[in-house]
């Protein structure tokens, strides 16, 4: 099997190249970077621009599977945001499409349901419901996904991750996704010998996860890590919040809060603990 990932440069992606290379015969890993290090044996790499349907033609020729995590990880001007986040979908599952590529696993994310209350438990079949610009790329990629299974049969996985960094603020102790768990994850979103098109939320099994996962059961994705483990620390050091605050109420958090065009990411605090190769 050739597998191709997309966004094999960003902290995310760095934890899935080894593991995926264990799952097929050939790994293609692409970004927009001149090198992501030395490869991983049965990984090659290939730069390659997401807003060029003939870059995403070539690399994904002869693929099975393509896991599709490139993008601009944050909010963004709109004008930002469109060529690798929105033209970049279509020319992933379009040269999927071509290529006769058999499933899209896509990292989509909380953000396009981001506006929903965090008090509601939300299953996969909540209306979209962006926070951002950013969140608005997720929900075209996602009806994107839904419109080549129905019309291309191209099948897809959209796992609407929560937060993959480490825990260090309240609102990661419910929306937590271990890098463990993220690649579990992946390997379910691969496995699984049918899938149409899928969402699911990507969030490890904490007490206070505030999604349901029930309706992607079929999966077979059963995340063992929980946050709770870091509750003690990080609410002993956890300033009081406001109630009235969108980015406490929201699923979406601090992307809820912002205004459109400006960075989520820069609040947040998170760790770049990308893997070494």
């Amino acid at each position: 099997m050739k597998l191709v990932l997309t966004g094999a440069a960003g902290r995310l992606g760095s934890w899935l190249r080894e593991p995926l290379t264990r799952l097929c015969d050939e790994l293609v890993s692409t970004d927009i970077a001149d090198d992501i290090g030395k490869c991983y044996d049965g990984e090659r790499y290939v730069k390659a621009d997401l807003a060029s349907l003939d870059d995403m033609m070539a690399v994904l020729e002869g693929a099975d599977q393509v896991v599709h995590f490139g993008a601009i990880g944050d909010e963004a001007p709109f004008d930002t945001i469109l060529g690798p986040n929105i033209i970049g979908a279509y020319n992933v599952w379009e040269a999927a499409f071509q290529n006769q590529v058999r499933r899209v696993v896509y990292a989509s994310s909380i953000h396009a349901v981001g506006m929903h209350s965090r008090t509601e438990f939300i299953g996969t079949d909540a209306p979209h419901r962006p926070d951002t610009f950013y969140g608005l790329a997720k929900c075209f990629a996602e009806d994107l996904a839904s419109l080549y299974w129905d019309k291309r049969q191209v099948e897809s996985v959209c796992m609407r991750i929560l937060s993959c960094a480490q825990v260090n603020n309240a609102r990661a102790l419910g929306s937590w996704l271990s890098y463990d768990d993220l690649i579990h994850l992946v390997e379910q979103s691969i496995n699984t010998p049918s899938t149409g098109f899928a969402v699911v939320y990507g969030v490890s099994n904490n007490d206070r996860v505030p999604v349901d996962n029930a309706r992607a059961s079929f999966l077979g994705y059963r995340p063992r890590d929980n946050a709770e483990q870091f509750a003690s620390e990080v609410l002993a050091n956890e300033p009081e919040q406001d109630p009235t605050s969108l980015a406490h109420r929201c699923q979406g958090g601090p992307f809820a809060a912002v205004e459109l065009g400006n960075s989520g990411v820069a609040s947040m605090n998170i760790v770049q603990d990308a893997r070494k190769t």
